[in-house]
């Protein structure tokens, strides 16, 4: 059915324009009636109820496939969480297992060890018992043997006596200055688990390596300690040092001299009292010259400080981090086959943030002290954390 919907005169105005009487569902048309000039109507066409139901289903059906690709998405987080607890799970009773074994290894060798010199201090002690019972012995026989010529009457009978008393008694009189060495329980006391961790530090797995800056990377404001283990900014004018492709030219900042390319490596890095700071991981062949994008479609992998007392990762865009109080000491571990960099508070092992990547090369280890101030802000240079046992 259509209406006809006369206007006399059509006019302009009209609350109802040929653009849909004010509803976008209903589609107008004018006509002109050569019979009634003065007259124009409004030839008026319902919506189509055949139309409105198709796009009603295509809606639903929009609806149905996204919600089945989220259906499909999370069962496949749900697996895959599944499987990545399972795996942690044998991991951490690896880990945990690893050290009961080490742990029961030095228990026993300690044990060992106190048995032998338990047995070896005995013996000796029983030893000294044995020589000290027959010495004791040979003292007592010439004790008896004096006090009975001292009791002789005839002064004549004992005077004759003396010489030949006196020869056997030589091999009766002994030394009594003993000496022994003490039980040895100071080895098995005092600060008994320390002493068991530092014996077990060099089994354990990764440990803080002793990493070194390479020099020939490094910004020319840059000053490198002369053991390569401590990067400050230089305010004072830059360091006469020869160019070249591997020197960064604009961005502050330094690598490690040790490239990584598999395994896993974990170190540590003093940021105590800093307000700016970026580390973390490079490319060996990332670009050094002019002002660099610090993010991982660029080849970097760090976190940074910025701020004062705000903490980021160095994605696209900046991922702020959650971190409790201010970074004494950040640790930084790589697991590059599994495609893993993970940051913690190096204080306390508090997880900080993950990059999950595959990488395409050996990665350098990453360091940017920042530009210091001439307020005296951001002097304080960063440090390699040696642990050294």
């Amino acid at each position: 059915p259509s209406i006809l919907l006369p206007l006399s005169p059509w006019d302009p105005s009209s609350p109802f324009p040929l653009g849909g009487l004010g509803n976008p569902q209903i589609t107008p048309c004018s006509l002109w009636d050569p019979f009634f000039p003065q007259i124009t109507y409004l030839w008026i066409f319902p919506p189509c109820p055949q139309r409105e139901l198709k796009e009603q289903l295509q809606g639903l059906q929009e609806s149905e496939r996204g919600h089945t690709e989220a259906l499909q998405l999370l069962k496949k987080q749900l697996a895959e969480t599944k499987s990545s607890a399972k795996s942690l799970r044998a991991t951490i009773g690896e880990a945990f297992e690893r050290l009961h074994r080490l742990l029961r290894e030095r228990q026993k060798a300690m044990l060992e060890e106190l048995e032998a010199d338990t047995a070896r201090t005995l013996s000796d002690i029983e030893h000294k018992i044995q020589r000290y019972s027959q010495q004791l012995r040979k003292v007592q026989e010439g004790t008896q043997i004096l006090q009975e010529r001292l009791a002789e009457a005839d002064k004549h009978v004992f005077l004759a006596g003396v010489a030949s008393l006196s020869e056997r008694l030589k091999g009766k009189i002994h030394e009594t200055n003993l000496t022994y060495e003490d039980f040895p329980t100071s080895k098995y006391m005092g600060p008994l688990q320390y002493t068991i961790w530092k014996s077990l530090f060099q089994d354990i797995h990764p440990v803080p390596a002793a990493l070194t800056l390479d020099p020939g990377t490094a910004h020319h404001r840059l000053i490198l300690s002369d053991d390569c283990t401590i990067v400050a900014y230089g305010n004072l004018h830059p360091q006469p040092l020869q160019d070249s492709p591997r020197r960064f030219d604009v961005e502050v900042s330094v690598l490690g001299a040790e490239a990584f390319g598999a395994g896993v490596h974990y170190w540590e890095v003093v940021v105590s009292e800093k307000t700016q700071w970026m580390i973390g991981l490079a490319h060996e062949a990332v670009t050094r010259k002019g002002s660099i994008q610090i993010q991982p479609s660029r080849g970097f992998y760090c976190i940074v400080m910025h701020d004062g007392n705000q903490y980021s990762a160095c994605t696209e865009p900046w991922t702020r981090l959650n971190v409790k109080g201010k970074l004494e000491k950040v640790g930084v571990f790589l697991d590059y086959d599994k495609g893993l960099l993970i940051f913690y508070n190096a204080d306390d092992m508090s997880w900080l943030y993950t990059f999950r990547e595959r990488f395409p090369g050996k990665l350098c280890s990453y360091f940017s002290p920042g530009q210091s101030h001439a307020n005296g802000k951001n002097v304080q240079p960063l440090r390699i954390n040696t642990v050294r046992i």
